[in-house]
């Protein structure tokens, strides 16, 4: 008689239930309108001083206006003009140098003064007071005092010292005006870059420098591996911002040079202005939608040359 083995029945696997998406509480927070109140004013100001003249300037860069009167459709002869023409590309190319320059020396002295002024000194306070006073100094008063020492204080001490290369001034020099303009872009925003650095240095924790001093790491190794790393986001705003302030340049340079001697020392923005004085509107249009751009680009490629590399201190 042969035995036959039962197999007990498995236990049925109950299905999930698919559960129904979780519905927005009542209570969820809501926007209160007094938000609104404050945003449209403000987007509304915005837009019609900014962008619908923008818009409009764009299209006028494709017509040969005036800027006032009738006008014709030119197609992009306009552009293809701005690319030919010496003068346009010139000023594009001292713009970007003087930027390049200028921000590279900004952004240095800046950096080691918040470093002196960050440390423990005497009367610290008083001395960032001082160091940040060019702030509330207008651009075309700085450029006509600046231009008053160039062209008679420092020849003065320079014929006394028998120093022959500054005896002259050298805002009539076409080859070191440009020096000029860097010195005294520099002077007038060292302060909001040494602000941005201050505030970038004030939050890295004395405990890792402690740390570093305990493994026997010198002050410039300190520097250079852990103030910088830690702080390299308030240096990529500074260049940022530094940049498009240089290459919008125009108040201290038409006080200190007037983009001379010649056209030496004119900038985009110079050029573009100048340009609507003389008539030129929809050709200086379009050297300006160019400019924007062009300074587009750079902005863009700045952050994606940061990206993911940027730290704010702790």
């Amino acid at each position: 008689m042969s035995e036959t083995t039962s197999t007990p029945p498995r236990a049925s696997t109950p299905q999930r239930s698919s559960a129904p998406p979780p519905k927005e509480s009542p209570n969820s927070p809501k926007i209160d309108p007094i938000y609104y109140f404050f945003l449209f004013p403000a987007l509304l100001a915005f837009t019609l001083a900014i962008t619908v003249p923008a818009i409009v300037g764009f299209g006028y860069s494709f017509t040969n206006s005036i800027g006032f009167g009738d006008w014709e459709f030119t197609g992009i002869r306009n552009y293809i003009a701005v690319f030919r023409d010496e003068g346009i590309v010139g000023a594009y190319l001292f713009t970007l140098g003087f930027a390049l320059v200028t921000v590279i020396i900004t952004n240095a002295i800046a950096f080691f003064l918040a470093l002196g002024l960050t440390a423990r000194i005497r009367f610290q306070r008083t001395l960032r007071t001082v160091f940040v006073l060019p702030m509330v100094i207008s651009g075309i008063i700085i450029a006509y005092v600046f231009k008053f020492l160039f062209s008679n204080t420092v020849p003065a001490i320079a014929q006394t010292l028998g120093i022959d290369a500054l005896s002259q001034s050298i805002l009539a020099n076409e080859n070191l005006a440009w020096i000029a303009l860097v010195i005294v872009h520099a002077w007038s925003t060292i302060p909001p870059a040494l602000l941005i650095y201050i505030a970038g240095l004030v939050t890295v924790p004395e405990e890792v420098y402690e740390a570093a001093s305990i493994d026997g790491a010198s002050p410039a190794s300190k520097l250079w591996h852990i103030t910088l790393p830690l702080v390299s986001g308030y240096v990529v705003i500074n260049t940022i911002l530094g940049f498009k302030g240089y290459l919008n340049a125009y108040d201290i340079v038409v006080g200190l040079t007037d983009g001379g001697p010649g056209v030496a020392t004119r900038t985009v923005a110079m050029s573009i202005i100048r340009g609507f004085e003389g008539g030129d509107f929809g050709y200086q249009m379009a050297n300006a939608a160019v400019f924007f751009v062009i300074s587009i680009i750079i902005a863009i490629f700045q952050l994606r040359l940061t990206r993911g590399k940027a730290s704010f201190g702790s």
